[in-house]
């Protein structure tokens, strides 16, 4: 099975994830640098749809922000043919910047086209410009177009899992959500990617 995989925000191409589901599932797996084009959600999808519109993809999976980029790219892409799998995808990603800052933090961010964000997987700080805002306003609940099954964890502290629950309970196209015992990391999701794989591409 050939499989684009999406890592999340501060996640990186040989991720857990993706490490899994090419040496355990035995997948074809092209993981891309998510930030290659930029930081924010546009930017983002752009990375997946540059690989959509020049291979064919059994499974398009998306890990956190890599999950609203890959739902993003189903739907700015209805005609492709592939099955969805997000696992704890940020949608909602406005509201929840919007509510961990302030009014004036968010003011001076519009203001100076600049916010310091200090990425843990890198280890210092990147720049966002306001742009990032600007598309997620847009972009944060996007159609799905595609058979999709969802992934989310009871804990999560990072993305609630209301949004996906919104989400499922909005679009036929949602095959299966599952909601299971792990936090944001879904270090406890790997052994349901081949099960939920099944799930969307059988439809």
């Amino acid at each position: 099975m050939r499989v684009l995989f999406a890592h999340g925000f501060e996640g990186s191409p040989d991720g857990g994830k993706p490490t899994h589901m090419s040496e355990a599932l035995g997948w074809d797996v092209v993981a891309p640098v998510m930030s290659d084009k930029g930081w924010n959600i546009e930017q983002e999808t752009d990375v997946l749809l540059e690989y959509i519109d020049a291979e064919d993809f059994d499974l398009i999976a998306g890990s956190s922000m890599g999950g609203l980029a890959a739902a993003n790219a189903s739907a700015r892409r209805p005609d492709a043919q592939f099955g969805l799998l997000l696992i704890a995808p940020a949608f909602g990603l406005s509201e929840m910047w919007r509510a961990a800052l302030s009014a004036e933090e968010m003011e001076e961010w519009q203001q100076t086209n600049a916010r310091a964000y200090h990425h843990h997987g890198f280890g210092h700080d990147i720049t966002l410009d306001w742009e990032f805002m600007q598309t997620a306003d847009k972009m944060s609940w996007p159609k799905l177009n595609h058979s999709t099954v969802i992934l989310h964890g009871i804990q999560d502290d990072i993305v609630p899992i209301e949004n996906s629950r919104r989400v499922a309970g909005a679009n036929a196209n949602v095959v299966a959500f599952m909601e299971i015992e792990d936090g944001h990391r879904m270090q406890e999701a790997k052994e349901h990617f081949a099960k939920a794989a099944e799930m969307c591409l059988r439809t």
